[in-house]
């Protein structure tokens, strides 16, 4: 690598993402790699959420860049990046939802070293979030967890507004229901 690529990479941190998107579209692998520096964790955070699985939100993160490197020559606007990356995530973990799968069925195992009050509330989100459909928890997660209004939901998960709108007051109902414990211990509840 000559000296002014070696240079060029060492101000990507502070380069504006659409100017880093298109020199990944270009093919610059050091630009990829600082979109998916900058986008990883969020990613991760979304299909975490919405898979309950932190192994699996994992390798659903590593398709989703993959899947990203691969296609981004495709992507029209450098300023949508960040919108078809979301939307790519939302894809993949549908995909994955839909396969059967006897393992995925299991309770997965649960993480036995919670650290306080927080940690013990944070699993039963999780555990709650599991127990709503994947349509239901997709729009809860995007609504609440990514801030996504509703047509922003609809554009990511092509499902019609009067779905969405639906699955997020079910949805919202059924965690308030099950993390009703919560409420009580603090004193809340009517």
């Amino acid at each position: 690598m000559g000296q002014s690529a070696r240079k060029i990479q060492e101000y990507y941190p502070e380069c504006p993402e659409a100017l880093i998107v298109n020199l990944a579209r270009s093919g610059d692998r050091d630009a990829f790699g600082e979109l998916v520096r900058r986008h990883q964790s969020s990613i991760r955070q979304l299909l975490r959420r919405c898979c309950g699985d932190a192994v699996l939100a994992d390798d659903l993160s590593q398709q989703t860049f993959f899947r990203a490197w691969l296609k981004i020559r495709l992507l029209r606007s450098a300023p949508a990046f960040n919108t078809w990356l979301r939307r790519l995530a939302v894809s993949i973990w549908l995909q994955s939802s839909r396969k059967v799968d006897a393992l995925r069925q299991a309770d997965p195992l649960e993480d036995q070293q919670g650290s306080g009050e927080g940690a013990g509330l944070e699993k039963d989100l999780d555990h709650a979030l599991r127990a709503l459909t994947d349509d239901m928890r997709l729009c809860v997660v995007l609504s609440y967890h990514e801030g996504l209004s509703h047509s922003e939901i609809a554009e990511l998960t092509e499902l019609p507004m009067g779905t969405i709108k639906s699955n997020i007051r079910r949805g919202a109902l059924k965690l308030r229901e099950t993390l009703r414990a919560y409420d009580d211990t603090r004193g809340d509840s009517p």
